[in-house]
């Protein structure tokens, strides 16, 4: 995934105590050495902080600023209100009995009670488990149950999905047992469930009574409960699809995401002065990471347009909140320029932000810069495994450099390109990007042996990516050592749809893969070859696809085959068949 920053990381970027910190030092100590390695600088120390003691701070010296604003619910909180709404809601938690280390999901679009969430789990030691708003009762279940969560807060509903419906489908037990006494026989960790908002079905308890459930006990525990965290502990668990079926869920501890926010807003020259409009979703490092979290390493202000991505009411927000700063994917900064608001829109306060998810095309990023006034605005590279950001561009760099390659290596990150023998390749020859440093995951939860495959005895996280780093120490990404596809900004791992398509009755054997789309940058497409005896036809499979598993990634293409072109030893050659459907869809 590629995300934006701007700042020459040789320039200083200011701490929290107001001390100027040297980001990166030397430019030419980021050029590579002994081949295709590189190493970022190390004069700006790490924190050994967690998350609470950034948002305690932050409130001791910006308190009366504004912190988070969210336009669509008409809320606007002072980092004062925003760390005393916290306490409420953590001393609500450990009243339903949950306790540092436990897991407790959210499932929810952009609302006022995800960013409590975030930051009241942070400050007992619970384990927040981020889950897609996209997703359905397949890969919930899943979630819930990989993650072991005791309580899960979740939406009543947005646009077509309803939360509470889909909860009840895997746990009917819900209907008949007082909250908090949840016995369900899919779910047995899940003891409890909480929707937001101040009304809440039978069997669920409401979250603004959460936030009022704790007594003079609760309060007293908290900051002895704050002074017994470690930076190491892990907080943070985020599913990201795997290559081998299921989702697979990447840990992160205190210290990857502080480190990694304050470093990628730092580049962006934040203070306590910006405002940064976040359409973008919190259940995503992007928007949880790189945006509450750097906020609150800043003293910046947080502004949530809506739910969820709409050009307008983003492009209202930038001009009414007067932000600095805006992130999103290329497709949204796409539909914003296109909108017939863009021309009412007052861009004259931005100057920088990100752009995300999808290889950014030249024309678009001149766009942005031109008529939005986003001059800073750069490319960046990461994955959720680590904390996500290891490369960012420069904003004094040439417009081909930042829409070419991901910029230069993040500081305390090492990176190497390496061959199939694990050998360093020479500069400017592909081989699989390797990350290691302070960034990298703890692992996937509750999963040695997929963690093994992706982090070696050495600390290296392989990303599956193959990269290029030239001799001034610029990486480009030139494909997939592993077969992910991209779809408007979300990861599709092939072999997860593969599974579960399997799970259909008719179908013996399907592949899955991407084709180039002019609007998504990929489309998922699906070959599959029928059991004997046996009709089917597309609606039939997308039908079966639909509330099971997420919208982005339900095939958008379906061929039906007598057989799929496998090599001699029996691997699928997804080649053949995307050459296949590419030259089908040009004619």
């Amino acid at each position: 995934m590629s995300y934006s920053t701007i700042d020459d990381l040789s320039k200083p970027i200011t701490s929290l105590d107001g001390s100027a910190n040297k980001a990166s030092g030397d430019m030419a100590d980021l050029k590579p050495q002994d081949g295709s390695y590189v190493r970022g600088d190390t004069a700006s120390p790490l924190w050994r902080k967690t998350i609470y003691q950034v948002l305690k701070d932050t409130a001791s010296e910006f308190g009366h600023r504004d912190a988070a604003i969210f336009c669509q619910h008409d809320v606007r909180w002072t980092w004062n209100e925003l760390l005393s709404k916290c306490d409420d809601l953590a001393s609500g938690l450990l009243a339903l009995g949950l306790k540092p280390g436990d897991r407790v999901g959210i499932w929810s679009p952009n609302r006022p009670e995800w960013l409590l969430m975030q930051f009241a789990t942070a400050r007992v030691g619970i384990i927040l488990v981020n889950i897609n708003p996209a997703y359905r009762t397949y890969e919930l279940e899943y979630a819930l149950n990989k993650s072991g969560c005791k309580a899960l807060v979740l939406a009543e509903n947005f646009k077509t999905s309803d939360y509470v419906a889909m909860l009840r489908e895997l746990a009917p037990e819900i209907d008949n047992c007082e909250p908090s006494t949840l016995n369900s026989a899919k779910l047995p960790a899940l003891q409890s469930a909480i929707v937001t908002g101040d009304n809440a079905p039978a069997g669920f308890f409401a979250f603004d009574d959460v936030m009022k459930m704790a007594g003079p006990a609760h309060r007293m525990r908290l900051d002895e409960m704050s002074a017994g965290l470690d930076p190491d502990d892990p907080i943070n668990i985020q599913f990201t699809s795997g290559t081998t079926g299921s989702p697979k869920g990447a840990t992160l501890t205190h210290y990857n995401i502080v480190n990694n926010a304050r470093f990628v807003v730092g580049t962006m020259g934040f203070s306590e002065n910006d405002k940064l409009c976040i359409p973008v979703p919190l259940y995503h490092c992007f928007g949880m990471v790189m945006g509450t979290l750097g906020c609150a390493t800043t003293g910046a202000a947080m502004v949530f347009p809506a739910e969820a991505f709409d050009p307008i009411s983003t492009l209202k927000a930038i001009s009414s909140e007067r932000c600095t700063a805006l992130y999103g994917v290329p497709t949204m900064f796409v539909a914003m320029l296109e909108s017939p608001q863009a021309a009412q829109s007052d861009f004259s306060s931005l100057r920088t932000g990100c752009m995300a998810g999808a290889p950014c095309p030249i024309e678009i990023m001149k766009r942005v810069v031109g008529e939005m006034n986003m001059k800073e605005v750069t490319i960046a590279y990461g994955m959720t495994e680590t904390s996500p950001v290891s490369f960012q561009c420069h904003a004094d760099d040439p417009l081909d450099k930042r829409v070419s390659t991901v910029g230069r290596v993040h500081p305390h990150v090492e990176v190497k390109a390496i061959d199939e023998n694990g050998k360093i390749v020479p500069v400017g020859e592909p081989g699989e990007l390797c990350t290691r440093g302070y960034s990298v995951m703890r692992g996937y939860w509750d999963d040695d042996e997929r963690t093994g495959e992706s982090i070696d005895q050495s600390g290296w996280m392989h990303t599956g990516d193959l990269a290029t780093i030239d001799e001034d120490g610029y990486c480009a990404i030139v494909g997939r050592v592993k077969d992910m596809l991209i779809r408007g900004g979300e990861n599709i791992y092939p072999r997860e749809v593969e599974e579960f398509l399997f799970t259909h009755p008719k179908v013996a054997e399907v592949q899955v893969f991407g084709v180039p789309d002019e609007k998504y940058g990929e489309e998922v497409c699906a070959w599959i070859v029928l059991k004997p005896d046996t009709s089917a036809d597309e609606a039939e499979i997308r039908e079966f696809c639909k509330g099971k598993i997420a919208h982005y990634k339900v095939p958008h293409y379906v061929r039906f085959k007598s057989e799929l072109p496998m090599t001699v030893t029996g691997k699928p050659q997804k080649f053949i068949m995307q050459d296949a459907m590419i030259e089908e869809l040009a004619s």
